[in-house]
């Protein structure tokens, strides 16, 4: 079949989508994006220097060799995430089956993700260089630093291409830099604990990174050129997986319905995973035993969590407040592991119905599993802060442990949040109009971790912990709970009817 020359056509869909638009709709919204950037940048321009480039270089070489990892996988995981070679909804469902070139309909997504993937890296670069060179690097060293970290970047796309248009082997490298990224994560903790020299020195010159970077630049192009010719063979499914991707996106951002995201990364993990079932002893409660097969069936997030017990640590030059606030969210975290199980019977409790269980046995046998994890969690980041001399002398893994009904509700109570109540009235602001719906919806769940002030203040004070306080914390989680299981569920109701 004859290609279609593309050009035309998209002139003439570009042509009747403004016939539809309001006048000066794109050149108002180049405007608000532009005076929006502007704005931002002025108001955290201080924030922004000291995350990127700080007065004086403030990291070691293990944290600066961390950084490199740590940053550069995230954005490969963000670009294998995101597609990377994606199409509009209406692209995909009219253009990608059309007898139109697939080479120059594929080639402006790419190119604009080139884009962006050479600014992040270029900033990545920056804010290593920020953090970990001397101030007596010139303006041209620099610039070649962030222009080969954006090469860097570029070069992560191709490599994320070829992922997408192949096989099998793009899960394994997904996995190996997952290691890499964990191995970054234990490096910056390792340099929190012990005490590593700036890195002012060793940096290369000029003289150095100019064949270098353009040695770079050059194995980039030739790699970018090939990957043109072969955007043809990027199999239709994984395009229009992206698509599906970043269509979720832009709906949950527009319609400020962050449920659209999590549904679709839920059924997306489950829909590549093999299942295989084990048999519970009898005795244990029917819900329990369902929560800890779908625990046993995320080891993966397990194993991230269990490395996430290390990151308060990170947190030790920061005000104490911030470390007991780090402990609570990551209770929250933790103990939403088992969440998934508790939204689907919000959303239609026929599990429920079928067993004979009213919404209240339903909430207290779901707040077991979600609970222990809270508390081992918990436990496993206040013994490690206290095991490194981080916090004053106390019982701080009992803190921890007594924090498993504070994460347990917070858990159940934002899976169990349901859609953005879009109806709720806006509140006008000197800087625009803003909607309480989705601001409601964030706070449902975080909210619980009221029940956490105890353990907060305990650890702002840093102060000797007593076994007063882990009581007292305790009696707090404990008689929190129960009101949230009193309030929000029913012995003649089966519905788990979530409360604002």
């Amino acid at each position: 079949m004859t290609a279609v020359p593309l050009t035309p056509v998209r002139r003439w869909i570009l042509r009747t989508q403004s016939a539809h638009r309001e006048r000066g709709a794109t050149a108002g919204n180049i405007y608000f994006t532009v005076l929006f950037i502007a704005v931002v940048g002025g108001m955290l321009h201080k924030q922004l220097a000291v995350v990127f480039w700080p007065t004086h270089p403030n990291a070691s070489r293990l944290a600066a060799a961390s950084l490199v990892p740590i940053l550069f996988g995230l954005l490969y995981l963000a670009l294998r995430r995101f597609g990377p070679l994606a199409l509009s909804r209406p692209a995909a469902a009219w253009l990608l089956p059309a007898p139109v070139s697939r080479r120059a309909l594929l080639l402006p997504s790419l190119r604009l993700t080139a884009i962006v993937a050479a600014i992040i890296g270029a900033l990545a670069g920056i804010a290593i260089v920020g953090h970990g060179a001397p101030r007596t690097l010139d303006g041209s060293e620099v610039a070649l630093l962030a222009s080969g970290a954006g090469l860097v970047g570029i070069a992560l796309l191709l490599v994320a291409l070829a992922a997408q248009a192949g096989g099998r082997w793009g899960d394994r490298l997904d996995a190996v830099v997952s290691l890499l990224l964990a191995a970054g994560l234990a490096g910056l903790v390792a340099d929190a604990t012990g005490n590593h020299p700036v890195a002012a020195t060793g940096w290369p010159s000029a003289g150095t990174l100019v064949p270098l970077v353009g040695a770079v630049a050059l194995v980039v192009a030739l790699l970018f050129a090939l990957a043109v010719r072969g955007l043809a063979r990027t199999p239709n499914e994984r395009i229009l997986e992206a698509a599906k991707t970043a269509g979720t996106l832009f709906d949950s951002a527009f319609g400020m319905e962050p449920s659209f995201l999590t549904d679709m990364i839920e059924r997306r993990y489950w829909a590549h995973r093999k299942l295989r079932s084990v048999r519970l002893p009898d005795r244990l409660p029917v819900l329990v035993g369902q929560d800890l097969l779908l625990v046993a069936r995320r080891r993966r997030r397990l194993l991230w969590l269990l490395l996430a017990a290390a990151l308060p640590v990170l947190l030790t030059e920061a005000p104490h407040w911030l470390i007991g606030l780090a402990i609570l969210v990551g209770a929250l975290l933790s103990a939403s592991t088992a969440g998934g199980n508790v939204k689907t019977d919000a959303g239609n409790p026929v599990l429920l119905r079928l067993l004979g269980l009213t919404s209240r046995d339903a909430i207290l046998q779901r707040m077991w599993v979600p609970g222990a994890l809270a508390a081992l969690w918990s436990a496993l980041a206040l013994g490690l802060l206290s095991a490194l001399d981080d916090l004053p002398p106390g019982p701080w893994w009992a803190l921890g442990l007594v924090l498993s009904p504070v994460g347990a509700v917070a858990a159940v109570r934002r899976a169990r949040v349901g859609f953005v109540r879009n109806e709720l009235l806006p509140l006008d602001t000197p800087m625009g109009t803003v909607s309480t719906g989705p601001l409601v919806n964030a706070l449902v769940g975080p909210d619980a971790l009221l029940l956490g002030i105890p353990a907060l203040v305990a650890i702002a004070q840093h102060n000797e912990l007593s076994w007063l306080t882990v009581l007292v914390q305790a009696t707090v989680g404990v008689l929190g709970a129960r009101a949230y299981v009193a309030g929000t569920t029913a012995t003649d109701r089966v519905e788990l009817h979530a409360t604002r």
